[in-house]
């Protein structure tokens, strides 16, 4: 008898093994056998010193971080945060979201600064009157986030860290960047959406951030199955695995409005 051919349910659950659970369990192991901190305790948070004393600065700048989050969540996502000056402002003002009391938080950390011991990694740096037009925008779309009050955080599906960021990059798609494919709760939507994507540069349909596809020249090709995603980077050739974000060619940071 000819070997039975393999039905359309295994290839999927196949598919689905390959792209969505392989990659978290080698994470995994790589976590179980490193030395990362298991604690906020034990993590190093100082500055980096990547970005000059906001006071030798005089342009504007906007800047996008990620950086890698700690313990068992590190398996799975990077954390997010906004950076920004004015034109001859002499302090940095950084956002993020935590889950912990208020979660909007102003300057709780250096701009710079490593998290859970991570060197943050810039994926925006707009510079100049581009960020001078810009900083009204953000500053307007954090005030306006809708999940700023205690209580409001929920580590996945969302809202949390990434919600918040992803929420600003919607309200300025001049940015034209999207988060990484492992910034878990970049997708979480209250509702059913099928619309832009966040860089206004492709189509996505989304329910409720637990599942979602998008299609567009910055954001690809995503496939987003419970906070984890897989695709393909068009713009700059790679490959997207859940837990490691992107793998492929460098991709520049973006450093003007990008279409």
């Amino acid at each position: 008898m000819p070997p039975a051919r393999p039905t359309r349910r295994k290839i999927i659950m196949l598919i689905v093994v390959a792209l969505f659970l392989a990659p978290i369990l080698a994470r995994a192991a790589l976590y179980a056998v490193g030395n990362a901190p298991r604690s906020w305790r034990d993590a190093d948070w100082s500055s980096t010193r990547l970005l000059p004393a906001a006071s030798q600065y005089k342009p504007a700048r906007v800047l996008v971080f990620t950086g890698t989050t700690g313990a068992w969540k590190g398996i799975f996502s990077i954390h997010s945060w906004i950076v920004l000056k004015g034109a001859n402002a002499t302090e940095w003002t950084r956002y993020d979201v935590v889950g912990w009391g208020s979660p909007v938080r102003t300057n709780g950390w250096p701009p710079d600064g490593l998290w859970y011991g991570n060197r943050p990694v810039p994926i925006a740096d707009i510079s100049g009157p581009q960020a001078e037009e810009l900083i009204p925008k953000i500053e307007a779309a954090v005030n306006a986030y809708r999940f700023a009050q205690a209580g409001d955080y929920r580590i996945w599906p969302g809202p949390n860290s990434n919600s918040f960021t992803a929420a600003v990059l919607r309200a300025v798609p001049e940015l034209g960047v999207s988060l990484p494919p492992n910034a878990v709760g970049r997708d979480y939507r209250d509702r059913l959406y099928a619309g832009l994507t966040d860089s206004c540069t492709g189509l996505e349909l989304n329910l409720h951030g637990l599942a979602a596809l998008k299609v567009g020249w910055v954001e690809g090709i995503e496939l987003d199955l419970f906070g984890l995603v897989a695709g393909l980077d068009l713009r700059h050739p790679g490959l997207k695995l859940p837990g490691y974000g992107r793998i492929g060619l460098e991709s520049p940071v973006a450093t003007a409005l990008a279409r």
